[in-house]
């Protein structure tokens, strides 16, 4: 008996993908998106550079207005982590909202089982849970926790990480003159572990993540008052670069925070519910983080987010008026306990670690092959292909990243831009085979690009 497709692959044929009616963007395409683009403002950069209109999505293709069908190595901008329009997720939010659609923070069956499910596939000891409906409503609920249980008011954060684009949050990544005169009362950045672009090295030029942590001692007793109530980090820096630190940098800094009496709070916004082949991608390294907060994935498409504590800290919960108008909906639980069930009844946790064996390897081997490209990097379907001018010199090279971005969308790939530094975030339901088609058009961007260029 021949084994069953997977659902998303039933009804498509593969070996036409993608497939290009027309140039992309296409006439729709540019018509809707010219009427649109004279009322909403501050797109986002990869609407700019490619104005393209999509109609529908369904497991790893998108397909525009024009006809034109994409692989998506984009996800949302990492949401979709289960594909588009997953049959058990899209009916489990249309059963939700058929039967109700809010009750505020009042218990529901649905959230029970939601709650419960949550407290058996994260980390032992993580029994506290808050439900939201954006990343940085989390990430700023985290921090108003750490400031009830700890009676303290600083925070230390990353540079280059990014938390969302609330007062606070914004405080915690690179400013800019339209984010106010400068960072909210103390709130302090420190550079991150960068083994590609290591800030501290030992003798033998390798990154040495011990002078990190000295460095952040030094900070501490010289730059704040000493009332530090959490360190908060991106496990893998999404807007960054899918910028990977050692894999002994958590542990050491772990450490640091319990030596100082300091929450550790990992911003999973991102990483976290498969993307990087686990629920938590701090699991990576065998580090518990006090606080996390969830969000992108969790739903795969339905905004819902949370903040999870461990035992001793989810008391502190009562004292931030926690709960908020969409948190916690019956749709939006819908979505998040059906994408759980998803990926456990279809070992997409195991598939996306495949997946990352795979990628590694080919991405490898391409920069062997490109003079343009300087580093490669992978942790389960969160990938990124950083463009320089030079092996050697390691100068950033933006033309190169977006003239690569560009090329492959034209060819058929929906996917992220950071700048110079190429940003992938294909599904984990995904296979080898549409993978490595992705792959190719990557490839072949960049073969077209160094030509180009005149490498």
């Amino acid at each position: 008996m021949s084994k069953r497709l997977p659902w998303w692959k039933e009804g498509y044929d593969f070996s036409q993908l993608p497939k290009m009616k027309t140039g992309s963007p296409g006439p729709e395409s540019r018509r809707l998106h010219a009427r649109a683009a004279g009322i909403i403002k501050g797109l986002s950069s990869q609407v700019k550079l490619h104005p393209v209109c999509f109609k529908e999505g369904f497991g790893v293709v998108l397909t525009d207005v024009d006809g034109n069908r994409y692989i998506d190595f984009s996800s949302g901008i990492y949401v979709t982590t289960l594909g588009h329009c997953h049959p058990k997720i899209s009916e489990a939010v249309a059963r939700a909202a058929r039967t109700m659609m809010n009750c505020h923070d009042f218990t529901t069956p649905v959230k029970v089982e939601l709650l419960e499910k949550m407290v058996r596939i994260l980390p032992e000891g993580i029994n506290g849970i808050q439900l939201y409906d954006s990343g940085a409503t989390a990430v700023e609920a985290a921090l108003r926790a750490a400031r009830a249980y700890t009676g303290k008011h600083e925070f230390l954060g990353f540079m280059m990480d990014f938390h969302g684009k609330t007062g606070h949050a914004v405080s915690l990544a690179k400013m800019n003159s339209a984010n106010g005169a400068g960072r909210a009362q103390g709130f302090y950045m420190v550079p991150k572990p960068y083994p590609y672009r290591p800030l501290f090295k030992r003798t033998d030029g390798s990154i040495d993540t011990d002078a990190y942590i000295d460095y952040y001692e030094y900070f501490l007793a010289n730059a704040t008052t000493g009332q530090v109530a959490a360190f908060i980090a991106e496990p893998i820096q999404g807007w960054g670069g899918s910028v990977i630190p050692p894999d002994d940098f958590y542990s050491k800094l772990k450490k640091f925070c319990q030596k100082h009496d300091m929450l550790l709070i990992a911003d999973e916004v991102l990483t976290g519910m498969g993307r990087t082949g686990k629920y938590l991608a701090m699991e990576h390294w065998d580090v518990t983080a006090d606080i996390s907060t969830l969000g992108k994935g969790f739903g795969n498409g339905f905004p819902v987010t949370a903040m999870v504590a461990d035992e001793r800290i989810k008391d502190a919960f009562e004292k931030i008026s926690a709960s908020t108008s969409y948190g916690g909906n019956p749709m939006a639980c819908a979505a998040a306990l059906a994408s759980i069930e998803v990926i456990e009844e279809e070992c997409l946790l195991e598939n996306a670690l495949r997946l990352e064996d795979y990628f590694i390897k080919r991405m490898e081997k391409m920069k062997r092959e490109h003079k343009i490209i300087g580093d490669v990097r992978a942790k389960g379907c969160l990938l990124g292909i950083e463009m320089v001018r030079d092996q050697q010199s390691k100068e950033p090279f933006d033309e190169a990243g977006k003239m690569v971005y560009a090329k492959a969308f034209r060819k058929g790939l929906a996917w992220v831009p950071a700048g110079h530094i190429l940003r992938l975030s294909p599904s984990i339901i995904m296979d080898k085979e549409v993978a490595a088609k992705g792959m190719d058009i990557v490839e072949e961007a960049i073969y077209e690009t160094e030509k180009e260029l005149g490498y």
